[in-house]
């Protein structure tokens, strides 16, 4: 039997216990952040399909002409945005669906605003009405990682009710010390986000309506997202730091152009096709465990009405 004067030592030792559990507990179900691990191989690498194109052969500078240096091998592309203007290029050709991918390197230090971007889109042939995928790179302050964004905007940005899908992520590495492979394999039935091969997000056609059907362009770009990009616009673009470069190389594309033969085939996502193999299920898990940051259908504050896809 304890005699009275333990009971208060029994009491404490039994709170630690139960606090310590707790702990243990929480970083159990907390996301491991796995930066400069690496990922499981997925044991597929369609980056591998494709040639480097020049960018005169794929490409053509959109805007911001002045913010852009090309490689005198003609296969890479530095942009820079300053005050004055940012930049961004576009493909030469529409497509129905493929393979688009880009080898990308962004600025170290002070970034907050600054949007970094691969993407595909139609906004020029259908304003206000437009489908988008995207691969964001959002600048951050020093300390904090760069925010990989992934979305897709199906027909919607009309009157400024868009209606993004996002899906971020801090990833396994610093974007800004190296190049690394953004790509996005978009076929009739999904659309699947990759980074150095290794699937990230897979984004499947569900209902009617929540999947972009149309043609659609590859861009790049360099622009000030200050509103938005950075803890929700409360960091903005500071251009004590100008200018803010990024860097483009081992651009590949591959798939069906909009004027394609009806027998075109879409690019596989998978060693089989469509549905991924264990091996890149795996690596997506592995992705999405320890490095997704934000999901759309997990966000208690938007109007699920509109993501019937959730």
């Amino acid at each position: 039997m304890a005699r009275p004067g333990d009971l208060p030592v029994q009491r404490a030792a039994l709170l630690l216990a139960c606090m310590l559990a707790l702990l243990m507990l929480q970083l159990q179900l907390q996301p491991c952040r796995a930066q400069h691990q690496q990922p499981p191989s997925p044991g597929y690498y369609p980056s591998a399909m494709f040639r480097s194109l020049p960018f005169a052969e794929g490409y053509h500078t959109l805007w911001g002409p002045q913010h852009q240096t090309l490689s005198p091998d003609g296969k890479s592309l530095t942009l820079w945005m300053d005050r004055s203007s940012g930049s961004g290029f576009k493909s030469a050709r529409a497509y129905r669906n493929g393979y688009f991918g880009a080898s990308i390197k962004v600025q170290p230090g002070y970034t907050a605003g600054v949007n970094t971007a691969f993407y595909l889109s139609n906004s020029e042939e259908y304003p206000g009405y437009h489908d988008e995928i995207d691969m964001e790179l959002l600048g951050t302050v020093p300390g904090e990682p760069y925010t990989l964004q992934t979305n897709v905007y199906v027909r919607g940005s009309g009157d400024g009710a868009i209606v993004g899908r996002e899906m971020r992520f801090h990833l396994w590495f610093d974007p800004a010390a190296d190049f690394h492979r953004y790509a996005i394999i978009w076929n009739p039935d999904q659309i699947l986000f990759l980074v150095d091969d290794v699937p990230i997000r897979r984004y499947e056609r569900k209902t009617e309506g929540t999947f972009p059907e149309r043609e659609m362009w590859a861009y790049g770009s360099i622009w000030d997202a200050s509103d938005w990009a950075t803890d929700g616009g409360r960091h903005r673009a500071d251009y004590r730091y100008q200018p803010f470069v990024s860097r483009f190389a081992d651009l590949k594309t591959g798939g069906c152009a909009a004027d394609a033969q009806p027998g075109c085939q879409p690019v596989p996502s998978s060693p089989s096709g469509s549905a991924l193999s264990p091996r890149q299920e795996a690596a997506m898990r592995w992705a999405q465990r320890s490095s997704m940051v934000y999901y759309y259908c997990l966000d208690s504050s938007r109007d699920h009405a509109l993501y019937p896809e959730c």
